[in-house]
């Protein structure tokens, strides 16, 4: 434990002995100043804090230093009423104050409670408990505004965080400033109560143990509680203050002394009409023009010293703001900027700007903020923030998603229909605009609202335009998530994992595998929608490997061999999988046409066998397709990569497993076999 947590806690421990020990004179005079010098720091820091939680502690020290004036109310009382004295800051402050007149004395005591008590702490106490409510209300608009921000890039995930954790904190500190003002009204009680004891009490003391007389015990005992009152009221006054600045400043970029000057002198127009007032008052009532003039006079003087300042500053800002944009022109980041190309991009037309203004109620930044989620969770994939931006190129409904600045999708929206897609049998009464899906090119229609309920009850599955566009927008991800994967990408995922598993990593990168040799693996695995998330099987199965060859191909095998299970569940979910199956001719056909060289192995075969090969399995996977079933694939450990390779020039969505890649408990059906 450090020197200062030491001090801290003495001082804690010092507090509450003073409410039962007794202690000299000297000492107590010399803890009074303190008090008042604590409270003139807290003010004086209170008016010089830019933001209320720059004196995040302040709820904490509210309650210490008002236990610590408590503890001293304790000490001067017992002092007051055993010895009928209480040191020399308490008789000075009792004496001077009163000026040898108790009514005044008692008059400037209560003023300084009252005002304490029902204005400023009870302002504090209101102004506290609404910032909190307020603060609590506004959560998760801020939340909001911080992921639109994220999404938009105009923030990155690190300023995202340190936002969010902001917010936290100024719920907590507004909530903690509720409960401490309500400490602070307590004590303005008490201090009225400690007054009527020690006037009360002194006087049957002082008369009947110090023997006084009644006068001169009232004298004696009424200037020590004046005292001790003031003693104790100035320095909670003080804080009290402080709590009330602390509350109703909002966030601003200067202290207190630089707002005031800044924003009240701010209108020199209004000084000289405020000016011409003061000059009224003097000319025409009784109050002096001695008064008035002097006033007046500074006042326009200020007013006009402001303007004048004011026109310089406008002047040298469009100056400034000239030389800037002439520098912009002139400089090579001007040029370097341009060549910046953004991972995703989502541009629309005019006639869609509601679905990304939410004041026009549009929610496609919150549905980006799900897409995100949902592809972290079923690909492990970080998707870069994806850039949303109106274009009026476009023709008003259109709008088209781009990857690393090609355009990869493109289709067109009508805000005020619905998309409705047939179930299979067409309802002759549902009549609509023609068009396609965009995310699985199927046959549908843009209907209109009074067509939805029709559309529904005949079994079609009826979108809105928003719905339209995430899962487009989102299928889109999935297929090109393999691109979206580079080094750097890959290189935050093998640090997140690293804080989990650094012996894994440690052994794998780079010693057995570089960074771009995992990322290639994983972008494979993307490449034909098996997820990454388990980084921590992929790992270990390429640290396995990884000493033997350093082919991505053969590692990207290996690995989903090691991801039976992952995709078991994905492809069979628990029932019964329905595939294609190679036979034997087609798999010796395709074995034999593998071409080993020293850079890895490719398939090598003749345009007429290629075209066989696609025949035949086009009309395999049509039985499939009839069936309602996904089009998939089983071929033998040793093909299949080389299967994958030559079908996926023309056919992308269809999905080629191994019989190593299920699990054996697997129920699998096959509804045709492809031979040549």
């Amino acid at each position: 434990m450090r020197t200062r947590d030491l001090f801290i806690l003495s001082g804690i421990i010092g507090i509450i002995l003073m409410m039962v020990v007794p202690i000299p004179l000297a000492l107590l005079d010399f803890l009074l100043i303190v008090n008042i010098s604590i409270a003139l720091i807290i003010i004086l820091i209170a008016m010089n804090t830019q933001q209320a939680l720059d004196f995040s502690i302040f709820p904490t020290l509210l309650l210490i230093t008002t236990l610590f004036r408590l503890a001293l109310n304790v000490s001067t009382t017992r002092n007051i009423l055993s010895e009928a004295e209480a040191g020399n800051v308490v008789a000075t402050f009792g004496s001077f104050v009163a000026g040898g007149n108790l009514v005044v004395g008692f008059v400037v005591f209560l003023i300084l409670v009252i005002v304490q008590f029902i204005v400023i702490t009870k302002g504090s106490e209101r102004v506290a408990e609404v910032g909190a409510r307020f603060t609590l209300d506004a959560m998760p608009g801020k939340q909001m505004a911080i992921d639109a921000d994220l999404n938009s890039g105009l923030i990155n995930e690190q300023e995202a965080k340190d936002r969010r954790k902001k917010i936290e904190r100024e719920a907590d500190f507004y909530g903690a400033m509720d409960g401490a003002s309500k400490f602070v009204k307590g004590d303005a009680i008490a201090s009225i109560v400690i007054l009527f004891i020690n006037m009360i009490g002194g006087l049957i003391i002082g008369a009947t143990f110090h023997g006084m007389s009644l006068s001169e015990s009232l004298h004696t005992f009424s200037i020590l509680t004046i005292g001790d009152g003031l003693v104790s009221q100035i320095p909670a006054l003080l804080i009290s203050s402080a709590a009330g600045i602390i509350v109703t400043r909002a966030a601003s970029e200067g202290n207190l002394a630089s707002d005031l000057t800044a924003q009240l002198f701010s209108y020199p127009k209004l000084l000289y009409v405020v000016a011409g007032t003061v000059m009224f008052l003097g000319l025409f009532t009784p109050i002096h023009l001695i008064t008035t003039v002097p006033i007046a006079g500074l006042l326009v003087l200020a007013a006009y010293r402001m303007q004048r300042n004011l026109s310089r500053k406008a002047e040298e800002t469009e100056q400034l703001v000239e030389e800037q944009q002439i520098e912009e022109v002139r400089s090579p980041e001007s040029v370097i900027s341009l060549l910046q190309v953004d991972p995703i991009e989502f541009e629309f037309g005019y006639g869609l700007i509601p679905l990304a203004d939410t004041n026009q109620g549009g929610d496609l930044l919150d549905r980006i903020i799900l897409i995100r989620r949902q592809c972290a969770l079923e690909l492990g994939l970080v998707v870069p923030v994806i850039r949303i931006r109106d274009n009026i190129q476009l023709r008003p409904n259109e709008y088209v998603i781009k990857i690393k600045g090609n355009t990869v999708a493109r289709s067109d929206l009508l805000l005020n229909h619905y998309l409705a897609m047939s179930p299979g049998i067409e309802d002759d009464s549902i009549v609509g605009i023609e068009t396609t899906e965009p995310a699985f090119g199927l046959p549908a229609q843009w209907i209109d609202e009074a067509m939805k309920e029709r559309a529904e009850l005949s079994g079609y599955t009826v979108v809105d335009p928003p719905s339209v566009v995430a899962t487009h927008l989102t299928e889109v991800v999935k297929r090109h998530a393999h691109e979206l994967l580079g080094r750097q990408e890959t290189k935050m995922l093998i640090e997140n994992i690293k804080e989990s598993y650094p012996a894994l990593v440690d052994e794998l990168i780079p010693n057995v595998l570089s960074v771009g040799d995992v990322q290639k693996v994983l972008a494979k695995l993307l490449k034909e929608k098996i997820s990454i998330r388990d980084l921590v099987t992929i790992f270990e199965t390429l640290a396995d490997y990884g000493t033997y060859t350093k082919d991505p191909d053969i590692l990207t095998e290996y690995v989903r061999q090691a991801l039976s299970r992952q995709i078991t569940n994905q492809y069979a979910n628990g029932q019964s999988l329905k595939v294609v199956t190679i036979g034997p001719s087609l798999e010796k056909k395709i074995a034999e046409s593998v071409q080993q060289t020293e850079h890895g192995s490719y398939l090598a075969m003749d345009p007429a066998s290629s075209q066989t090969i696609f025949q035949k399995v086009s009309e395999q996977l049509t039985k499939l397709i009839q069936q309602g079933q996904p089009p998939v694939i089983l071929a033998s450990p040793t093909i299949r990569m080389y299967l994958r390779q030559l079908l996926e020039r023309t056919m992308q969505d269809i999905t080629v497993l191994s019989y190593s890649e299920l699990e054996p408990q697997a129920e699998i059906q096959s509804v045709g076999v492809v031979n040549l």
